[in-house]
């Protein structure tokens, strides 16, 4: 979700009834060394409700003092990712390689649970492969290093987001822990985070790809958790109010000129699956002004 996630995206899932968001991935180093962009990918100004941020790296000590710097910066969580499948990621030994060095991955959150006093969580993987499937052994260790939570993706490194998440994996995780753990992969509805739960004993459901351009998955998720009641999904009308919000809101943040820009992948994602979506795309492709993404555009689906 790097590229998605940001402080526009977040905001708005939280007024769609999120209860827990989370940053983009923040590289260690990067923060240590002060890049401007990750001080912009921090920032959680105007953010209401606990906010995790989401730390990669593989070295203990730069990994210790970014969370400190993450916590003083008012972090309700302190996220390590260590299941991110990209190569640019995993070359580096960080996100999801580290399930292939579960005692430097273990020393990692040992290091930052003592430097911090919020929460520290771990999200992981099935394993790096299918010959090397280690997600319960290696959650018990994170458990016993100061994890106070696990996500698990029932993927593997070598899947990327092929194929079916393994929903069993997250069942063995949650047996074997005592403290919460969060499903993640394949929720794409109410009814699918409700059988996830029901299936794993989850006490989480995390949602993602399945959230972009469909911030309402999360009201509706809560609404069915909640009484069993599917509400229905969105009209144009709201798509439009929605998308229009995202784009002021991306302008207030970022400047017109960068909303301009990243507007265009949020919009395909809110038509999708609308009636001439694809002829769409082409005019969304040639969006560049506010009027275009607030008024020009819906004038196109009427």
């Amino acid at each position: 979700m790097a590229g998605v996630t940001d402080r526009a995206f977040r905001i708005l899932a939280r007024e769609h009834g999120c209860g827990l968001v989370y940053t983009e991935m923040i590289s260690d180093q990067a923060l240590l060394h002060g890049n401007p962009k990750t001080n912009i990918l921090l920032d959680c100004r105007d953010e209401h409700g606990p906010i995790s941020i989401q730390l990669f790296g593989s070295n203990v000590e730069y990994m210790a003092r970014a969370a400190e710097i993450v916590a003083g910066r008012g972090a309700d969580i302190i996220d390590i990712n260590m299941g991110c499948p990209t190569p640019k990621i995993v070359k580096n030994g960080e996100g999801a390689a580290l399930m292939r060095t579960p005692a430097l991955a273990a020393s990692i959150v040992t290091a930052v649970a003592a430097r911090v006093t919020c929460p520290v969580t771990v999200k992981i993987r099935k394993g790096w492969d299918e010959s090397s499937v280690n997600a319960v052994e290696f959650a018990r260790l994170m458990v016993e290093a100061g994890a106070a939570a696990v996500a698990v993706h029932g993927r593997t490194r070598s899947q990327f987001y092929s194929g079916e998440a393994d929903w069993d994996i997250i069942k063995q995780v949650r047996e074997a822990l005592e403290v919460p753990v969060i499903g993640n992969g394949d929720v794409g509805s109410p009814e699918d985070a409700a059988r996830m739960i029901n299936e794993t004993g989850c006490q989480a459901v995390m949602i993602g790809r399945a959230s972009m351009g469909n911030p309402w998955i999360f009201s509706r998720t809560a609404q069915y958790l909640a009484s069993g009641e599917i509400l229905p999904g969105p009209t144009l009308k709201m798509r439009r109010e929605t998308a229009i919000r995202h784009y002021e809101l991306l302008a207030r943040i970022k400047g017109e000129h960068i909303a301009n820009r990243e507007m265009r992948k949020h919009l395909a994602w809110y038509t999708r699956g609308l009636r001439g979506a694809a002829r769409l795309r082409g005019c969304i492709n040639q969006g560049c002004s506010r009027d275009f993404f607030t008024r020009e555009f819906w004038f196109l689906m009427d």
